[in-house]
Protein backbone atom coordinates (compact mmCIF):
# COMPACT_ATOMS: atom_id res chain seq x y z
CA UNK A 1 0.00 0.00 0.00
CA UNK A 2 0.67 3.77 -0.53
CA UNK A 3 2.18 5.73 2.68
CA UNK A 4 -0.91 6.45 4.30
CA UNK A 5 -2.97 9.86 2.91
CA UNK A 6 -3.60 12.20 5.92
CA UNK A 7 -7.06 10.16 5.80
CA UNK A 8 -5.76 6.46 6.62
CA UNK A 9 -3.50 7.86 9.04
CA UNK A 10 -6.43 9.65 11.36
CA UNK A 11 -8.84 6.65 10.59
CA UNK A 12 -5.50 4.29 12.20
CA UNK A 13 -5.15 6.87 15.14
CA UNK A 14 -9.14 6.70 15.36
CA UNK A 15 -8.88 2.80 15.06
CA UNK A 16 -6.16 2.61 17.81
CA UNK A 17 -7.77 4.97 20.64
CA UNK A 18 -11.31 2.58 20.25
CA UNK A 19 -9.79 -0.25 20.32
CA UNK A 20 -6.87 0.42 22.99
CA UNK A 21 -3.68 -0.51 21.09
CA UNK A 22 -1.28 1.39 19.94
CA UNK A 23 1.27 1.61 16.81
CA UNK A 24 4.88 0.75 17.13
CA UNK A 25 6.48 4.18 16.17
CA UNK A 26 10.29 3.06 14.79
CA UNK A 27 13.17 5.28 14.26
CA UNK A 28 15.04 4.83 11.11
CA UNK A 29 18.41 6.26 10.06
CA UNK A 30 19.04 4.49 6.95
CA UNK A 31 17.41 2.54 3.59
CA UNK A 32 18.38 -0.46 5.89
CA UNK A 33 16.61 0.14 9.00
CA UNK A 34 14.06 1.18 6.70
CA UNK A 35 13.06 -1.92 5.39
CA UNK A 36 13.93 -3.55 8.46
CA UNK A 37 10.61 -1.51 9.49
CA UNK A 38 8.38 -1.99 7.10
CA UNK A 39 8.95 -5.77 7.02
CA UNK A 40 7.95 -5.56 10.63
CA UNK A 41 4.81 -4.23 10.27
CA UNK A 42 4.06 -6.60 7.62
CA UNK A 43 5.36 -9.79 9.08
CA UNK A 44 2.92 -8.76 11.98
CA UNK A 45 -0.13 -7.98 10.19
CA UNK A 46 0.36 -4.22 11.66
CA UNK A 47 -0.21 -0.56 10.24
CA UNK A 48 2.93 1.46 12.26
CA UNK A 49 4.66 4.60 12.07
CA UNK A 50 8.39 5.15 11.18
CA UNK A 51 9.96 7.90 12.36
CA UNK A 52 13.20 9.76 11.77
CA UNK A 53 15.31 11.96 14.19
CA UNK A 54 16.90 15.32 13.97
CA UNK A 55 20.47 13.51 14.39
CA UNK A 56 18.89 10.51 12.31
CA UNK A 57 17.53 12.47 9.10
CA UNK A 58 21.32 14.75 8.96
CA UNK A 59 23.05 11.08 9.63
CA UNK A 60 20.78 9.71 6.45
CA UNK A 61 22.14 13.15 3.99
CA UNK A 62 25.38 11.56 4.28
CA UNK A 63 29.09 12.70 6.24
CA UNK A 64 29.53 15.18 3.37
CA UNK A 65 25.96 17.03 3.07
CA UNK A 66 24.97 16.67 6.58
CA UNK A 67 21.88 18.48 6.26
CA UNK A 68 18.75 17.38 8.17
CA UNK A 69 16.00 18.53 5.67
CA UNK A 70 18.28 16.53 2.43
CA UNK A 71 18.57 13.73 5.01
CA UNK A 72 14.60 13.26 6.23
CA UNK A 73 13.31 13.91 2.39
CA UNK A 74 15.70 11.53 0.62
CA UNK A 75 13.86 8.53 3.26
CA UNK A 76 10.73 9.63 3.42
CA UNK A 77 10.78 9.61 -0.63
CA UNK A 78 12.77 6.40 -0.64
CA UNK A 79 9.78 5.05 1.94
CA UNK A 80 7.09 6.44 -0.85
CA UNK A 81 8.45 4.00 -3.58
CA UNK A 82 9.06 0.98 -1.30
CA UNK A 83 6.22 1.18 1.10
CA UNK A 84 4.23 0.72 -1.95
CA UNK A 85 4.96 -2.91 -2.25
CA UNK A 86 3.81 -3.86 1.30
CA UNK A 87 0.32 -5.12 2.61
CA UNK A 88 0.16 -2.38 5.11
CA UNK A 89 -0.18 1.78 5.89
CA UNK A 90 2.61 3.63 6.88
CA UNK A 91 2.88 6.88 8.44
CA UNK A 92 5.60 9.44 8.18
CA UNK A 93 6.60 11.18 11.10
CA UNK A 94 9.76 13.21 12.32
CA UNK A 95 10.84 12.82 15.83
CA UNK A 96 11.82 15.58 18.38
CA UNK A 97 12.64 18.52 17.40
CA UNK A 98 14.23 21.26 19.80
CA UNK A 99 13.66 25.12 19.08
CA UNK A 100 16.97 25.63 18.49
CA UNK A 101 16.41 23.14 14.81
CA UNK A 102 12.70 24.51 14.09
CA UNK A 103 13.70 27.08 11.38
CA UNK A 104 16.38 23.95 9.97
CA UNK A 105 13.85 20.70 10.47
CA UNK A 106 10.11 20.54 11.10
CA UNK A 107 9.48 23.73 9.51
CA UNK A 108 11.13 23.70 5.99
CA UNK A 109 9.63 20.01 5.86
CA UNK A 110 6.06 21.43 6.40
CA UNK A 111 7.07 24.32 3.39
CA UNK A 112 7.77 20.89 1.29
CA UNK A 113 4.84 19.23 2.59
CA UNK A 114 2.52 22.41 2.36
CA UNK A 115 3.39 22.66 -1.54
CA UNK A 116 2.58 19.37 -2.08
CA UNK A 117 -0.92 19.43 -1.45
CA UNK A 118 -1.28 23.15 -2.71
CA UNK A 119 -0.64 20.79 -6.03
CA UNK A 120 -3.36 18.27 -5.03
CA UNK A 121 -1.30 15.66 -3.76
CA UNK A 122 -0.46 14.39 0.02
CA UNK A 123 2.07 15.92 2.40
CA UNK A 124 5.60 14.58 2.66
CA UNK A 125 5.13 13.09 5.77
CA UNK A 126 2.20 12.60 8.33
CA UNK A 127 2.61 14.10 10.75
CA UNK A 128 5.93 16.22 12.72
CA UNK A 129 6.75 16.55 16.68
CA UNK A 130 7.82 19.47 18.56
CA UNK A 131 9.50 18.86 21.43
CA UNK A 132 9.22 22.34 23.81
CA UNK A 133 10.19 20.34 26.72
CA UNK A 134 13.15 22.64 27.35
CA UNK A 135 11.24 26.18 27.60
CA UNK A 136 8.58 27.14 29.77
CA UNK A 137 5.67 25.97 29.04
CA UNK A 138 3.37 28.71 27.99
CA UNK A 139 6.47 29.78 25.29
CA UNK A 140 5.87 25.69 24.56
CA UNK A 141 2.57 26.18 23.95
CA UNK A 142 2.60 29.09 21.89
CA UNK A 143 5.21 27.92 19.41
CA UNK A 144 3.00 24.63 19.29
CA UNK A 145 -0.61 26.45 18.49
CA UNK A 146 1.33 28.47 15.44
CA UNK A 147 3.03 24.80 14.18
CA UNK A 148 -0.63 23.27 15.09
CA UNK A 149 -2.21 26.11 12.75
CA UNK A 150 0.20 25.62 9.83
CA UNK A 151 0.40 21.73 10.36
CA UNK A 152 -2.91 21.80 9.93
CA UNK A 153 -3.08 23.56 6.46
CA UNK A 154 -0.89 21.14 5.21
CA UNK A 155 -3.21 17.90 6.31
CA UNK A 156 -0.37 16.95 8.98
CA UNK A 157 -1.13 16.37 12.53
CA UNK A 158 1.25 17.71 15.26
CA UNK A 159 2.91 15.98 18.02
CA UNK A 160 3.01 17.89 21.14
CA UNK A 161 5.35 17.33 24.39
CA UNK A 162 4.57 18.62 27.80
CA UNK A 163 6.90 17.17 30.52
CA UNK A 164 10.31 15.82 30.01
CA UNK A 165 11.21 12.74 28.82
CA UNK A 166 14.61 11.75 30.34
CA UNK A 167 18.01 10.60 29.77
CA UNK A 168 19.50 10.87 26.46
CA UNK A 169 18.76 10.73 22.81
CA UNK A 170 20.36 12.37 19.84
CA UNK A 171 22.28 15.07 21.91
CA UNK A 172 19.28 16.22 23.97
CA UNK A 173 19.90 15.22 27.72
CA UNK A 174 17.73 15.59 30.61
CA UNK A 175 17.89 15.17 34.03
CA UNK A 176 15.76 12.74 35.79
CA UNK A 177 13.73 14.22 38.26
CA UNK A 178 10.17 15.59 39.39
CA UNK A 179 9.77 17.30 35.73
CA UNK A 180 9.34 13.62 34.08
CA UNK A 181 6.09 13.90 35.53
CA UNK A 182 3.39 15.96 33.93
CA UNK A 183 1.45 18.37 36.31
CA UNK A 184 -2.30 18.37 36.23
CA UNK A 185 -2.28 21.80 35.29
CA UNK A 186 -0.40 21.25 32.37
CA UNK A 187 -2.97 19.07 30.08
CA UNK A 188 -5.70 21.80 30.88
CA UNK A 189 -3.28 24.54 29.58
CA UNK A 190 -2.56 22.11 26.28
CA UNK A 191 -6.41 22.03 25.87
CA UNK A 192 -6.49 25.97 26.14
CA UNK A 193 -3.86 26.42 23.81
CA UNK A 194 -4.00 24.03 21.34
CA UNK A 195 -8.24 23.09 21.83
CA UNK A 196 -9.40 19.64 21.59
CA UNK A 197 -9.34 19.23 17.49
CA UNK A 198 -11.41 21.85 16.50
CA UNK A 199 -7.88 23.91 15.68
CA UNK A 200 -6.31 20.80 14.59
CA UNK A 201 -5.61 17.35 15.02
CA UNK A 202 -2.88 16.73 17.23
CA UNK A 203 -0.75 13.79 19.50
CA UNK A 204 0.19 14.71 22.91
CA UNK A 205 3.37 13.62 24.61
CA UNK A 206 2.40 13.62 28.34
CA UNK A 207 5.18 12.00 30.90
CA UNK A 208 4.83 9.64 33.46
CA UNK A 209 8.68 9.20 34.07
CA UNK A 210 9.66 7.65 30.88
CA UNK A 211 13.60 7.90 30.40
CA UNK A 212 15.22 7.51 27.23
CA UNK A 213 18.24 4.86 26.48
CA UNK A 214 18.57 1.32 27.55
CA UNK A 215 17.60 0.14 30.73
CA UNK A 216 16.67 -3.49 32.68
CA UNK A 217 13.07 -4.26 33.45
CA UNK A 218 12.03 -1.96 36.49
CA UNK A 219 14.70 -0.45 36.24
CA UNK A 220 12.57 3.15 35.00
CA UNK A 221 9.87 4.02 37.45
CA UNK A 222 6.59 4.76 35.26
CA UNK A 223 2.93 6.47 36.71
CA UNK A 224 0.71 5.52 33.99
CA UNK A 225 -1.88 6.79 36.55
CA UNK A 226 -0.40 10.36 35.49
CA UNK A 227 -1.87 9.91 31.78
CA UNK A 228 -5.03 8.51 33.54
CA UNK A 229 -5.39 11.57 35.79
CA UNK A 230 -4.70 14.12 32.61
CA UNK A 231 -7.58 12.74 30.73
CA UNK A 232 -9.83 13.06 33.33
CA UNK A 233 -9.84 16.36 34.24
CA UNK A 234 -9.83 17.45 30.40
CA UNK A 235 -12.69 15.34 30.18
CA UNK A 236 -14.56 17.54 32.52
CA UNK A 237 -12.99 20.64 31.50
CA UNK A 238 -14.94 19.45 28.11
CA UNK A 239 -17.85 17.88 29.87
CA UNK A 240 -17.23 15.03 28.71
CA UNK A 241 -18.72 11.68 29.74
CA UNK A 242 -16.77 9.63 32.71
CA UNK A 243 -13.80 7.49 30.98
CA UNK A 244 -13.47 9.74 27.85
CA UNK A 245 -10.11 9.97 26.51
CA UNK A 246 -9.98 13.45 24.58
CA UNK A 247 -6.03 13.51 24.37
CA UNK A 248 -4.55 11.09 22.24
CA UNK A 249 -1.34 10.29 23.49
CA UNK A 250 2.47 9.11 22.56
CA UNK A 251 4.40 6.85 24.98
CA UNK A 252 8.02 8.16 25.07
CA UNK A 253 11.32 6.13 26.34
CA UNK A 254 10.16 2.56 26.80
CA UNK A 255 12.77 0.77 26.84
CA UNK A 256 12.68 -1.64 29.91
CA UNK A 257 9.03 -0.92 30.77
CA UNK A 258 6.71 -4.00 31.91
CA UNK A 259 4.40 -5.17 29.91
CA UNK A 260 1.71 -4.68 32.54
CA UNK A 261 3.07 -0.64 32.51
CA UNK A 262 2.67 -0.53 28.79
CA UNK A 263 -0.72 -2.06 28.76
CA UNK A 264 -1.96 -0.12 31.22
CA UNK A 265 -0.70 3.21 29.77
CA UNK A 266 -2.30 1.68 26.41
CA UNK A 267 -5.87 1.58 28.02
CA UNK A 268 -5.38 5.19 28.96
CA UNK A 269 -5.30 6.66 25.47
CA UNK A 270 -1.75 6.01 24.06
CA UNK A 271 -1.99 5.21 20.58
CA UNK A 272 1.75 5.61 20.05
CA UNK A 273 5.27 4.37 21.36
CA UNK A 274 8.45 5.14 20.14
CA UNK A 275 10.45 2.07 19.89
CA UNK A 276 14.43 3.16 18.92
CA UNK A 277 17.00 1.97 21.62
CA UNK A 278 15.96 -1.77 21.28
CA UNK A 279 15.58 -1.73 17.28
CA UNK A 280 19.12 -0.20 17.24
CA UNK A 281 20.45 -3.50 19.31
CA UNK A 282 18.67 -5.69 17.42
CA UNK A 283 20.02 -4.25 14.26
CA UNK A 284 23.76 -4.25 15.43
CA UNK A 285 23.91 -7.57 17.44
CA UNK A 286 23.99 -9.94 14.38
CA UNK A 287 26.36 -7.89 12.56
CA UNK A 288 28.50 -7.89 15.50
CA UNK A 289 27.54 -11.87 15.57
CA UNK A 290 29.16 -11.81 11.57
CA UNK A 291 32.24 -10.13 12.13
CA UNK A 292 33.07 -12.44 15.03
CA UNK A 293 32.80 -15.77 13.30
CA UNK A 294 33.90 -14.48 10.26
CA UNK A 295 37.06 -12.63 11.32
CA UNK A 296 39.43 -14.23 8.92
CA UNK A 297 36.79 -13.24 6.36
CA UNK A 298 36.22 -9.80 6.53
CA UNK A 299 39.66 -8.61 7.94
CA UNK A 300 42.85 -9.01 4.98
CA UNK A 301 44.57 -10.75 7.43
CA UNK A 302 48.37 -10.66 7.76
CA UNK A 303 48.53 -10.11 3.41
CA UNK A 304 45.43 -12.51 2.76
CA UNK A 305 42.85 -11.71 0.51
CA UNK A 306 40.05 -12.18 2.65
CA UNK A 307 36.96 -13.28 1.73
CA UNK A 308 34.52 -11.16 -0.06
CA UNK A 309 31.56 -12.73 0.78
CA UNK A 310 31.73 -12.08 4.27
CA UNK A 311 33.11 -8.62 4.26
CA UNK A 312 30.19 -7.44 1.53
CA UNK A 313 27.55 -4.75 3.39
CA UNK A 314 24.68 -7.12 1.84
CA UNK A 315 26.01 -10.22 3.61
CA UNK A 316 25.51 -8.66 7.59
CA UNK A 317 22.94 -6.31 6.04
CA UNK A 318 20.29 -8.60 5.54
CA UNK A 319 20.74 -10.31 8.93
CA UNK A 320 20.51 -6.73 10.58
CA UNK A 321 17.45 -6.26 8.15
CA UNK A 322 15.47 -9.66 9.30
CA UNK A 323 16.79 -9.00 13.03
CA UNK A 324 15.09 -5.47 13.54
CA UNK A 325 11.86 -6.63 12.10
CA UNK A 326 11.51 -9.34 14.13
CA UNK A 327 11.76 -6.69 17.37
CA UNK A 328 9.35 -4.49 15.29
CA UNK A 329 7.18 -7.85 15.24
CA UNK A 330 7.47 -7.90 18.47
CA UNK A 331 6.82 -4.29 19.65
CA UNK A 332 3.14 -4.67 17.88
CA UNK A 333 2.44 -7.52 19.83
CA UNK A 334 2.90 -6.15 22.57
CA UNK A 335 0.98 -2.98 21.93
CA UNK A 336 -1.66 -5.06 20.32
CA UNK A 337 -1.47 -3.71 17.18
CA UNK A 338 -0.71 -7.01 15.27
CA UNK A 339 -3.50 -8.14 13.40
CA UNK A 340 -5.46 -5.37 13.01
CA UNK A 341 -3.95 -3.61 9.90
CA UNK A 342 -6.82 -1.76 7.94
CA UNK A 343 -8.09 -3.23 4.64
Amino acid sequence: MPIATPEVYAEMLDRAKGGEFAYPAINVTSSESLNAALKGFADAESDGIIQVSTGGAEFASGTHVKDMVTGATALAEFAHVVAAKYPVNVALHTDHCPKDKLDGYVNPLIAISQERVNAGGNPLFQSHMWDGSAIDLDENLKIAADLLERAAAAKIILEVEIGVVGGEEDGVANEINEKLYTAEGDFLKTLDALGSGEKGRYLLAATFGNVHGAYKPGAVKLRPDVLKRGQEIASQKLGLAAGSKPFELVFHGGSGSLPEEIEEAVSYGVVKMNVDTDTQYAFSRPIADHFFKNYDGVLKIDGEVGNKKTYDPRSYLKKAETSMAERVVQAAQALKSAGTKLG
